[in-house]
């Protein structure tokens, strides 16, 4: 069985170590094993599987009670799969509409910058095609800014 220190965990799941030790004291994972001489943490490879899970729920956006339901549903496996289908497609939603969000900012970002290039170049007629092309995303931007306050809401 392979066990790994605090350190070769953080660098293998991403999460840093006060990280690891708050996801232990607060109940996302654990107990974990300790040395008998040292005390220090041992992980486990089922507690490296769990840490990688939380760490991706993490960065996601997900927060630590829902953390918390996804642990526990782990530990119930099939009688809670429609629970967790549920947990991770609500937030997949969540994140679709984020990378769409995105995809228009960075549109506007191009746009607006072709905007500015037109102006440090002098070229008024690239100017006002730069700014029609800006004034066309600006609907969508806003659409999609309400979307977000709604669906948070």
């Amino acid at each position: 069985m392979t066990v790994l220190t605090i350190q070769e965990t953080s660098r293998q799941t991403g999460l840093s170590e006060p990280t690891l030790r708050y996801y232990e004291e607060v109940g996302l994972i654990g107990p974990v094993a300790r040395d008998d001489s040292s005390g220090h943490r041992r992980y486990r490879e089922s507690d490296v599987d769990a840490l990688q899970a939380l760490a991706c729920l993490r960065a996601m956006g997900v927060g630590i009670m829902e953390m918390r339901t996804y642990q526990a549903n782990r530990a119930l496996g099939h009688a809670a799969a429609g629970d967790q289908r549920d947990i991770l497609l609500r937030h997949a939603e969540r994140v679709e509409l984020e990378i769409a969000t995105l995809h228009v900012h960075l549109e506007y970002l191009r746009r607006k910058s072709a905007l500015w290039d037109a102006r440090d170049r002098g070229d008024a007629v690239a100017e006002a095609a730069a700014q029609l092309r800006v004034n066309e995303i600006l609907p969508e931007l806003r659409h999609l800014m309400r979307e977000r306050l709604t669906s948070s809401g």
